[in-house]
């Protein structure tokens, strides 16, 4: 874990601490298209105010990876099927994140990441206490500044700017 402009970084997919339980990527950089990252600050300034942080779990993933996951689960809720070409995070204008405290430590929030349950879903009718004001204070945070969660993973959000591929920009 390391901390670059007040947001946490903690690249699952660069430890075994997944689902895979292998090391994925060689790299454990948050790479995201620019604006992506000039949302991503405004967001965490914001939620800097009130004692939080975002910590990034994926970001930039090699198309490679995502035919790895492929390979390890065939269901599209949780992997996008790479025979459909590359998706949003192999772009860099999708990032999984997770609420934290201020000084990184760990907050109750629905799920672990790669949770591949009904309750990695945004439906929080089973939710209540901190766990679901939190995730609620991140949703509507990343939404304010232009971020769209998908319905299937509560941590995972799109910034709608981009839809083509891009170079990799380090946060």
């Amino acid at each position: 874990v390391y901390k670059r402009q007040d947001i946490y970084v903690e690249l699952r997919y660069a430890t075994e601490r997944n689902f895979t339980h292998t090391k994925v990527y060689d790299f454990d950089e948050a790479y995201l298209r620019r604006g992506t990252t000039l949302k991503l600050k405004k967001v965490q300034e914001e939620l800097k105010e009130i004692g939080f942080s975002l910590k990034i779990w994926d970001a930039y993933r090699p198309f490679t990876a995502q035919q790895y996951f492929w390979e390890l689960i065939h269901d599209d809720e949780f992997v996008a099927d790479p025979t459909n070409g590359p998706k949003t995070h192999n772009f860099g204008n999708v990032v999984d994140v997770t609420l934290v405290k201020s000084d990184g430590s760990e907050i109750d929030m629905p799920t672990e990441f790669d949770d591949f349950t009904s309750q990695a879903s945004r439906d929080y009718s089973w939710l209540s206490g901190d766990p679901l004001k939190h995730v609620l204070l991140l949703e509507e945070t990343m939404e304010k500044y232009g971020f769209i969660g998908y319905e299937g993973e509560w941590w995972h959000y799109t910034c709608l700017l981009y839809t083509s591929p891009s170079p990799r920009d380090g946060l």
